[in-house]
């Protein structure tokens, strides 16, 4: 599904201000500049609600991110309401892993707060593949 550059600039910002209403006022982040296009990234998929995108600092042969468009900080900040945009982001990160051949398989990631080592707050979904990966993780 493609967007428009006028119907981006709009929905942009539309998303800020819903993101701003539901969660506060989150301040701008590395994702937030990924997605007005003001840095560059690898995007390997976008539509109207997410973007995948090829991870820096990759930890698997195959390393990208999916991130929801609307910057919610931090699954643990995600509404019940969230759900539909949620369950949109993995299917994303599915549909970009066949993509990207992952037909071996793949692991997911969510980071979550200090604890679980989340380096950017704007929810994001590492999926990784093309190596075994191990077992226990971290």
């Amino acid at each position: 599904m493609g967007i428009t550059w006028r119907n981006y600039k709009s929905s942009t910002v539309k998303l800020a201000q819903e993101a701003s209403r539901r969660y506060g006022s989150p301040g701008p982040t590395i994702f937030s500049k990924v997605i007005d296009k003001s840095i560059p990234a690898d995007i390997i998929y976008e539509d109207d609600k997410s973007l995948a995108f090829r991870d820096v600092n990759p930890q698997a042969p195959v390393h990208f991110l999916v991130i929801p468009r609307v910057p919610i900080p931090r699954i643990s900040a995600a509404r019940d309401d969230d759900a539909q945009l949620l369950g949109h982001l993995l299917i994303v990160a599915k549909n970009v892993a066949k993509q990207e051949s992952l037909a071996d398989g793949y692991r997911v990631v969510i980071n979550d707060g200090k604890d679980g080592s989340q380096s950017v707050y704007h929810l994001h979904i590492h999926v990784l593949g093309g190596r075994q990966m191990s077992w226990p993780p971290g």
